[in-house]
């Protein structure tokens, strides 16, 4: 029965987990336990490479439903180990990927090996909130980007000025070891250098060895007019920097947009609703709506005109064609729609119930509800 700890165990996820969450804790698991961050550390190494099997079997597909069903058990003999399936190629590459990705325009940025082969900067995310007026209109805003930069002192080698990286002694540089099973050889990344083919023996004190620090730095980003919570927007070449040569990756901005007290955005349409006195209600009339207006209205509560006709009843809906957000195709702009809510008075004086009685008997001439009326005021 084999010893190995489960592999699920090792990852620190559940048996149901999805690639992504596989895929992020071995990131996790695999810069917590580097050796480069652990030198000298035998059981940061073990770890190290047990998250590195556990990942190979759990990323792949076959190998997964192998282990699942069999446990460690049907990984060995025939079936040979963690590497012994086809597309051993595939797998490998995928690593290679996967440690461009998890050192791209940070730490490690001066090694060879998996640097020289990275395409582009790893991409950076962050959130904006902007008002409604802004993302109905667009703006152009100002947003500060903290992420790891070169690092000024090493020049992002990672190394002790006047010291540079050394080819890698477990792999001799190459950035690869190899292990026969049987008849099969089995070429995976070296466990030391992480398939980088250098390690760093003097570190610089600024970054300690990764190569970057965190900076601060400001991009300008075009919001466009229409633009609505939860869509994102991608600033081309802003993200982290990549190896020499090579592009940095993107910065993506999330939109969030305040409440507004006036309106509820639906799309394109806003919803507002107006009270309206009941003698305007029944008698008709103009009543001041709230609008977005233009985008070089220089009043900040902007009103639009509603007439509101003669016998409108409470919860009337009108629809302002034009008065809602601009499209973002910018073919013209959604609609206002307009709620009415009537107001009844809840404080009389004797004048005012006498005169509601004299309208109520002319409205409802019945003789049999005036006689009740006047039963009911005499009380």
């Amino acid at each position: 029965m084999s010893d190995k700890r489960d592999y699920y165990e090792v990852l620190g996820v559940e048996k149901g987990a999805s690639s992504d969450e596989i895929r992020k804790a071995y990131k996790r698991e695999a810069l917590k336990h580097h050796p480069d961050r652990n030198p000298g550390d035998a059981s940061a190494e073990a770890k190290f490479k047990a998250a590195n099997e556990a990942f190979q079997v759990l990323s792949d597909d076959q190998k997964r439903q192998i282990y699942d069903q069999f446990g460690h058990a049907g990984l060995e003999g025939g079936a040979g180990g963690p590497g012994g399936f086809d597309g051993v190629g595939d797998v490998f590459a995928h690593m290679q990927d996967l440690f461009s990705e998890m050192f791209s325009g940070g730490g490690f940025s001066g090694f060879g090996g998996q640097r020289r082969q990275a395409r582009r900067g790893a991409d950076l995310r962050m959130q904006a909130r902007l008002t409604l007026r802004e993302a109905a209109f667009g703006v152009k805003r100002e947003v500060t980007v903290n992420a790891p930069a070169p690092c000024d002192d090493c020049h992002g080698s990672g190394a002790k000025p006047g010291t540079k990286p050394e080819a890698c002694g477990h792999c001799r540089g190459t950035g690869q070891v190899s292990n026969a099973r049987g008849f099969v050889m089995f070429t995976t990344p070296c466990p030391k250098c992480a398939g980088q083919g250098l390690v760093i023996k003097h570190p610089c004190k600024t970054c300690e060895g990764h190569g970057a620090v965190e900076k601060s730095r400001k991009v300008v980003v075009s919001f466009p007019a229409g633009i609505d919570a939860g869509q994102r927007l991608r600033v081309n070449g802003q993200g982290m920097a990549g190896p020499p040569g090579v592009p940095a990756g993107d910065l993506y901005v999330e939109v969030d947009v305040e409440e507004d007290a006036r309106f509820e955005r639906d799309g394109v349409d806003l919803v507002t609703r107006v009270n309206v006195a009941l003698a305007d209600a029944a008698l008709g009339a103009e009543v001041d709506v709230p609008a977005l207006g233009s985008p070089d209205e220089e009043t900040e509560t902007p009103t639009v005109k509603l007439k509101v006709p003669a016998g409108t009843q409470p919860g009337a809906v009108f629809n302002m064609k034009g008065e809602g957000v601009p499209r973002l195709d910018g073919r013209g702009r959604g609609s206002l729609v307009v709620v009415v809510q009537v107001d009844i008075p809840t404080r009389l004086s004797d004048r005012a119930k006498k005169l509601l009685q004299e309208l109520d008997a002319e409205l409802r001439p019945d003789a049999a509800v005036k006689s009740e009326r006047k039963v009911a005021s005499s009380t």
